[in-house]
């Protein structure tokens, strides 16, 4: 620690009005003297003559203490040094109660290397707050290992036992460090001691667990826990929101208002964000309208999950309601706006946000900003724009580009068919080519009908996904589009031989709080037979507006009759025809499909928003399509 120099001109106006005015008084400057050394020796005795009265008496140790107890909660560092001066050439030195106080406040206001050099001197006063203190500063501030080693030497130092503070910091830091082992031999050990029931032990086992993708044991400690608050049903609804279990996320909330513990903020946030991974509107309407009812509605923090859900559930135009109305719009507010209108195709309004993002808001963006706008571009068929974009942030912002990046990149190149610079792209990057840039060279070259270059990129595929049937049957696609049918069924023959197989394609539709699946050719639904009826009613009525099907995606080598019963039952179309029949006229539709959506379904979709007057949402594995009066948003560019 540097020395100190104490006047009483440097003195904080704070501390002089807590201290009295004789303790600034000194004509020389006063250092502080090492951590751990002895205090000065007090000055020799002098004559009763010699003393001049002093205006007030000496501050004693309680008044120090209580002074040092009011700077850890202002967390007002430079008293709190001035103090620790005045404390060392004072001749009172430091116990172990102002010295804890010290090493507090120096931790609280992140000075960990001071607060570490004090811990170090008093070898011998160590109490359990202590240790905390110091576990806690490196939790939050790092390095985070040393939060971990620290618990190490608590451990062996003896005579201290860690407690329901100690093994919560412990295990936050094991979470953001990814550290499953020691997360695991931490909850060992509080299994053996009087903590092993301790709800706050338990959340921050339930988080680690979670950060670690562990949501198995994640759940089991939660299961174990008779008395759960708050803090413990947020942990684990956020652990299945954010490990791809929406679903069970949803269901604990639910479970979680029955047991009579009422949400908080922290709740609805994660709650909503599940709705929205599973494009479960009606569910994100309701905890929209009971965080309104809690009196949640104002804060902001609500509101961008909201406007996330609502992107996600189709709604992009009340997102942008919702954007309007944040009091303070951040970075996150800005980029999952930004990333909603990417996503829906809405090129144009995520570049003008972009704009006013950085001319009007002054907002800095980051890699997630430009992964929405180059997405929004890529999806809107827009590839100088996203080279230039690509380029402003490389050059301008100094932002080093992820594969997400690259993808977007790559992804737009394939489809306009510019092989030759998504080629060069792709060997020039900084970071390996994953499955994600192989799959959108793929892609392209499905749409452009490039064998030899899919063929490459197939082989890389196969290298990084040995096991994903997918990449098989896209090149086999390719080949029968090429009419070249033995190297089609070559392929599905090397498919077999190792044991793969096609995903089944599956759309589902939610109506009333029910989720209803629908698989290519399905009969299984209690109202199949009013489904089918009604796709042949629209059949005959897009057959009299000059519709043809395209057995085009259909690659088998079929008579044309069993293509046009294969498309005919594709499993978005069942759902848009049971979601015909089950909802009044003008009621707009959501469904959600596992795979792409082949031609000839996008165009009978878009002959079906026409002929019922119905904004028709299709939500695919790549991006969203709004079909209204005959149009789609993605301008057939998908």
């Amino acid at each position: 620690m540097p020395p100190f120099v104490l006047s009483k001109s440097t003195a904080s106006p704070s501390l002089a009005r807590l201290l009295p005015a004789s303790s600034f008084h000194t004509t020389t400057p006063l250092h502080l003297a090492p951590i751990g050394a002895p205090s000065p020796l007090p000055p020799p005795a002098q004559s009763p003559s010699s003393l001049s009265p002093s205006p007030c008496p000496s501050p004693s140790h309680n008044h120090y203490a209580t002074i040092l107890r009011s700077c850890v909660l202002s967390r007002a560092v430079r008293p709190g040094r001035q103090l620790h001066a005045r404390l060392l050439v004072s001749g009172l030195g430091l116990d172990t109660a102002l010295a804890i106080r010290l090493v507090d406040l120096y931790a609280s206001c992140g000075h960990v290397s001071h607060a570490r050099r004090l811990f170090d001197g008093m070898p011998q006063q160590r109490n359990v707050f202590l240790w905390n203190v110091l576990i806690r500063a490196y939790t939050r501030d790092g390095p985070r290992e040393a939060a971990i080693e620290m618990y190490r030497e608590m451990l062996a130092y003896g005579g201290v036992e860690p407690d329901n503070f100690t093994y919560p910091l412990v295990l936050k830091a094991c979470a953001a460090l990814l550290d499953l082992g020691t997360g695991r031999e931490v909850h060992e050990r509080v299994a053996r001691t009087r903590w092993a029931a301790d709800v706050f032990v338990h959340a921050g086992l339930v988080d680690m667990y979670a950060k670690c993708g562990c949501v198995d044991e994640a759940r089991a400690v939660f299961d174990r826990t008779t008395v759960r608050d708050a803090v413990l049903w947020n942990s684990m609804i956020a652990a299945c929101g954010q490990n791809g279990r929406p679903v069970e996320a949803l269901a604990l909330c639910r479970d979680m208002a029955a047991e009579g513990m009422g949400p908080t903020i922290a709740t609805l946030v994660s709650a909503i964000s599940a709705a929205a991974d599973v494009a479960a509107l009606p569910r994100g309407r309701e905890l929209h309208g009971y965080g309104w009812r809690r009196g949640f509605g104002s804060q902001d923090k609500l509101k961008t999950s909201l406007l996330d859900m609502y992107a996600k559930g189709g709604l992009v135009r009340v997102a942008r309601v919702v954007f309007e109305q944040l009091v303070h719009r951040d970075l996150i507010s800005w980029n999952s706006m930004i990333c909603g209108y990417g996503m829906h195709g809405h090129a144009d309004e995520a570049l003008e946000l972009f704009s006013k993002m950085r001319s009007e808001a002054q907002v800095m963006p980051d890699n997630i900003t430009f992964v929405g706008v180059l997405s929004a571009c890529n999806h809107g068929g827009m590839v100088k724009e996203a080279k230039e974009l690509f380029d402003l942030m490389v050059n301008v912002y100094s932002i080093k580009p992820t594969v997400q990046h690259y993808t977007c990149l790559v992804d737009g190149l394939g489809h306009s068919g510019k092989f030759k610079e998504a080629s060069d792209l792709i060997n020039g990057m900084l970071v390996k080519p994953d499955s994600g840039i192989w799959g959108a060279l793929l892609n392209g070259c499905k749409i452009h009908k490039n064998v030899e270059l899919a063929e490459l990129a197939l082989q890389k595929l196969i290298e990084l996904e040995p096991e994903d049937a997918g990449n098989y049957v896209l090149l086999s696609n390719i080949y029968a589009q090429s009419g070249k049918w033995e190297e089609a069924a070559r392929m599905r023959k090397l498919m077999a031989g190792r044991g793969l197989k096609k995903i089944i394609a599956c759309s589902w539709i939610e109506l009333k709080g029910k989720s209803h699946g629908f698989l290519v050719g399905d009969a299984s639904h209690p109202r199949s037979d009013e489904i089918y009826e009604e796709l042949e009613r629209l059949e005959g009525l897009m057959s009299q507006a000059g519709y043809v099907p395209d057995t085009a995606p259909v690659f088998h080598n079929v008579e044309d009759d069993e293509k046009r019963n294969m498309v005919r039952g594709h499993s978005e179309r069942l759902a848009i025809a049971f979601g015909l029949i089950s909802t009044p006229p003008g009621t707009m539709l959501l469904v959600t499909k596992n795979l792409r959506v082949c031609e000839d379904c996008h165009v009978v979709i878009k002959l079906i928003s026409q002929i019922v007057q119905r904004e028709i949402i299709i939500r695919d594995v790549n991006r969203y399509h709004h079909f209204v009066n005959g149009e789609c948003s993605c301008k057939d560019h998908w």
